[in-house]
């Protein structure tokens, strides 16, 4: 396949591939190198019968945050379906590792693209958080888009798969009370929407791009909290960031809420080694 699969994004490239190389490419899909007399290009594979529509939604994603002019992500250059696998082909990236300089530029970036807004919570279309499907109905307030496009959907998940006990999950007029009593009047910004370490990029130019999106109009600190669920980003990210969205007395039960639905999502994708932390956050707040 694979000689036959060069042959193919030859076609679609205009010129032939020199190497396809596998690389690292996270847990879901098979990703390559792909390399050309005169370029360098990323590739991802899946063979699950919904990779087509991730990748779909992945490029629509990426050229949504791009058309910000706010900060970069690759070029989405094809995707489509080879054989019995869907791909995605994108520029490559030459990276290296974030200086504080480097942190500082994607704090102040991001605070950018946050300040693109819309006229209601969500998005046109649903799209994937993981390998999750994640919907993104519109809402025009914030707390019910938090709350059943995001909270309802993954307890009911990990209920059904018996990772959680129903008795151990809060009501919905407990969940909404908590939302009410933390959660300020806020304008829709546009997310990247999975935005750990692992979905940034610095170029060996000093240039940050955002890659994986899980794109949907929301509270600019949900981001936020995903860049601190898994160790943080450097000081300096936070410190430029907060310089045009600053914190308040509430931020850190924000984060705290935020972090719960990536949490839940990570329970129903690898399992109970995340129930103690959800079960955490329900005592503590619920």
């Amino acid at each position: 396949m694979k000689d036959q699969l060069k042959v193919h994004l030859s076609q679609l490239l205009d010129k032939p591939i020199r190497t396809l190389l596998p690389v690292s490419g996270g847990d879901i899909s098979e990703a390559y190198r792909i390399e050309t007399a005169d370029n360098t290009y990323f590739l991802k594979c899946n063979s699950s019968p919904r990779a087509l529509h991730m990748f779909e939604m992945e490029a629509n994603g990426l050229q949504i945050i791009n058309n910000t002019k706010t900060i970069k992500t690759p070029e989405v250059l094809h995707y489509g379906t080879f054989e019995n696998a869907a791909f995605l082909l994108l520029e490559y990236i030459e990276s290296k590792s974030a200086s504080a300089e480097d942190f500082a530029r994607l704090g102040s970036q991001l605070a950018k693209l946050h300040h693109c807004t819309a006229d209601t919570f969500g998005l046109a279309l649903d799209n994937y958080i993981g390998s999750l499907a994640q919907r993104n109905t519109p809402h025009e307030q914030w707390i019910q888009f938090y709350l059943h496009e995001r909270l309802l959907p993954q307890i009911h998940m990990a209920t059904q798969q018996g990772l959680l006990d129903l008795k151990e999950c809060p009501s919905i007029g407990t969940l909404t009370n908590t939302l009410e009593s933390l959660m300020p009047s806020v304008k829709p910004s546009l997310l990247h929407g999975d935005l750990w370490s692992g979905n940034y990029i610095i170029s060996k130019e000093g240039v940050p791009y955002l890659i994986d999106p899980a794109a949907y109009y929301g509270h600019h600190e949900v981001d936020l909290a995903m860049t601190r669920l898994f160790g943080g980003f450097g000081q300096s990210f936070y410190e430029a960031y907060q310089a045009v969205h600053p914190k308040d007395t509430q931020t850190a039960s924000r984060i705290d809420i935020y972090q719960l639905y990536y949490l839940l999502v990570h329970l129903n994708l690898f399992g109970s080694s995340y129930r103690a932390s959800v079960v955490s956050i329900f005592r503590k707040y619920f």
